[in-house]
């Protein structure tokens, strides 16, 4: 894939179609060389710290935690419809029974020296800056926390520096 370097400035999506409706991929590399990745539909783009950020909410059952823990970086990718069914694959087993990318058909390159996906549209590059379990106690409206976490398995939320954004170049 070649991919063009866009300006942060001149990134001009919809957070709210991008991730809760296209849903993305959070992807990380160990040390070792392993890439995992995960479906994902909760999260969000903005300032923080002076810094163009995305956050990210991962449960702790999740391999794909494993990864992002241990990387401190990760990569949020973004697909044409095309790929939804990939998505939902890759959102509904686990890397850790199976080589689940490899079974989704969609093919792992380094970009920057992080995992992004060929077949993706955009891929965001981001460094870990902050992570923070949910804590029960801060619900203000307490409905979430029956309706999102009847197992107790809250997310933890990561706050990361969106350190460049690459768009699909088509031609």
């Amino acid at each position: 894939m070649n991919w063009k370097l866009q300006q942060p400035q001149d990134f001009s999506v919809s957070p709210f179609d991008l991730i809760g409706s296209q849903w993305m991929l959070v992807t990380a590399q160990k040390p070792d060389g392993s890439v995992n990745t995960m479906t994902a539909s909760w999260g969000g783009m903005g300032v923080l710290w002076g810094k163009n950020v995305a956050f990210v909410f991962l449960r702790p059952q999740r391999y794909t935690k494993e990864f992002v823990d241990q990387a401190g970086r990760f990569t949020l990718t973004f697909f044409d419809g095309e790929y939804k069914k990939a998505l939902g694959y890759l959102g509904s087993v686990s890397g850790r029974n199976e080589d689940k990318i490899a079974k989704s058909g969609l093919t792992v390159e380094q970009l920057d020296g992080q995992p992004v996906f060929s077949q993706a549209r955009i891929a965001l590059l981001c460094r870990s800056m902050y992570a923070q379990e949910l804590d029960p106690a801060c619900f203000l409206e307490t409905e979430h926390d029956q309706k999102w976490y009847p197992e107790k398995d809250y997310h933890t939320v990561y706050v990361a520096e969106i350190e460049k954004i690459y768009l699909a170049d088509s031609q």
